[in-house]
């Protein structure tokens, strides 16, 4: 039997049955949650540009109350494994206390440098007195770093035999033809440019207080021909980085100056490739994001790539002989961007995820000689994390189904859901990392550079930044001072036999 109201409808009140009602219900609830889902979307957006005007952008978290578990899994309290659930993480600062100083707390100053010393002697007449000793006061000066004119000479000798003939010492090969540069000079500009960040017209101005003048253009061709040396040495660099079964890959944009648009820049990418077991790094410059670059850089490599979820990489892990390696920070920090959003679903699944990173912790130890071995790391990983990931995805399957998918935790579990057997790759081998952040903390310096030099000033530029920022990473994680690097092959690599060049690698590790 139906029953006749009166609903309002296009400013008419008409009958309706309860068919009709319940359909208008059903329409006005479905549009209800797509307002709520849309509200919830602009709030986390609104909330994540106020941290970036406004607040802390690190990714620090710390578990609000005492630090305990309180998932409210079905079932948590039969499966959930001891270290899950009362483990309490923070990865707050370690102060150390007052009483723990010794005196005023300075550091000694540096015992390789070299020390100058004056000596101040009394004003009063010290005649006939005993010396007792001395007081030491250090203080650390400078003086800025000077050019010098390396002259080399060759003296000319005349045969005496009479045949008129001279004998002269052969010229050392030169970095640069006929240039004037001496290899100190060129690795200093260089570091200067892509290291310290200064463009060449500050370096310019730096040269003029030293009352020598060095004109941009100069610099520039230093720069060019430097780079023309050094580049069968990275092309070297790029083979011996990719001669692995494990590689990281990610890519941060680059501005380039547009030659066909004056005043307008042209987005490009350098594409950085880790290979964590020598360790080394290489970047690539590619005019696009496209998939284009990292498959033909990729096109012979087979192993393990370990990437966040960016779909230019997804042709690439198709190909036999590569499997897919996810990243826990790209995925932790999703869930880290909604806790504005759904903070109680956020300090769940931070303080599982934190779990993790506590046993990835315990495998780095405190001093490098507490590093546990690759099959040691493993081994712990199968007794630690692996109960935690079993909750974590337990988690995940069981919040998906109660979070509005367009949200900021929907699309945080979605995200991990999606990506989740690239997730787990990293417990099946001690030597993978279980994300790409010493990868990202090598690419940091580009994107500090971006800040100072704003472009690059052609493609071939950018290409030029690419083979620098290489051999410094690489100097970085093989703790070779890159100055002093840079110097010697640069000295070295003009008559240095290419079938020897795997000598010039910044590679004194592997």
């Amino acid at each position: 039997m139906y029953y006749i109201i009166g609903v309002v409808k296009e400013n008419l009140t008409i009958p309706a049955t309860y068919d009709e009602l319940k359909t208008l219900y059903i329409a006005q609830q479905e549009q209800v949650g797509a307002f709520q889902a849309r509200i919830a979307e602009l709030t986390h957006e609104l909330s994540w540009l106020k941290r970036q005007v406004f607040g802390q952008k690190a990714e620090r978290y710390v578990p609000n109350g005492n630090g305990q578990m309180a998932i409210g899994l079905p079932g948590a309290a039969e499966t959930a494994p001891a270290p899950v659930v009362t483990q309490k993480i923070s990865y707050e600062r370690q102060v150390s206390s007052p009483e723990a100083k010794n005196g005023h707390g300075r550091n000694a100053l540096p015992a390789h440098l070299p020390r100058v010393d004056t000596v101040l002697e009394p004003e009063e007449d010290v005649t006939g007195m005993q010396t007792l000793g001395e007081v030491v006061t250090e203080e650390l000066e400078y003086k800025p770093g000077k050019l010098f004119v390396n002259r080399i000479i060759r003296p000319k000798y005349a045969k005496a035999d009479g045949s008129g003939s001279v004998v002269t010492a052969a010229l050392p090969f030169r970095p640069i033809e006929k240039g004037r540069p001496g290899p100190g000079l060129i690795a200093h500009v260089l570091l200067s440019k892509y290291v310290d960040h200064l463009p060449l017209y500050r370096q310019e101005k730096m040269f003029k207080r030293e009352k020598v003048s060095i004109p941009r253009s100069t610099l520039g061709g230093w720069v060019e021909g430097g780079c023309r040396l050094l580049s069968p040495l990275y092309d070297r660099l790029v083979r011996k980085v990719l001669q692995t079964d494990y590689l990281q890959a990610d890519e941060t944009p680059v501005k380039v100056q547009d030659d066909h648009i004056p005043g307008k820049t042209h987005q490009g990418y350098f594409f950085a490739y880790r290979n964590p077991l020598l360790p080394a790094i290489v970047f690539d410059y590619q005019e696009s994001r496209s998939r284009a670059g990292p498959m033909e850089f990729l096109e012979d490599f087979q192993g393990v790539l370990q990437t966040d979820a960016y779909k230019g990489y997804n042709e690439i892990l198709t190909w036999p002989g590569v499997k897919a390696l996810g990243c826990f920070a790209h995925a932790r920090r999703n869930f880290f961007e909604a806790k504005d959003n759904d903070p109680a679903r956020a300090e769940a699944i931070l303080k599982l995820i934190g779990c993790l990173y506590a046993v990835e912790d315990k495998a780095r130890g405190e001093k490098p000689e507490d590093r546990l071995s690759p099959e040691e790391r493993y081994q712990l990983r199968q007794a630690e994390s692996v109960p935690i990931m079993k909750d974590i995805k337990t988690w995940l399957d069981t919040e998906v189904q109660q979070t509005l998918p367009k949200s900021a935790m929907g699309q945080a579990i979605g995200y991990a859901l999606n990506i989740w057997n690239r997730l787990e790759t990293y417990l099946t081998d001690g030597r993978f990392e279980i994300d790409n952040n010493l990868l990202e903390n090598a690419i940091r310096p580009v994107a500090l550079g971006r800040k100072n030099w704003l472009f690059a000033g052609s493609h071939d530029g950018a290409k030029r930044s690419a083979m620098i920022y290489s051999f410094v990473g690489t100097c970085a994680m093989q703790g070779i001072e890159p100055f002093e690097y840079l110097r010697n092959v640069i000295d070295k690599l003009p008559g240095h036999p290419q079938s020897r060049i795997d000598e010039l690698l910044p590679l004194i590790k592997s």
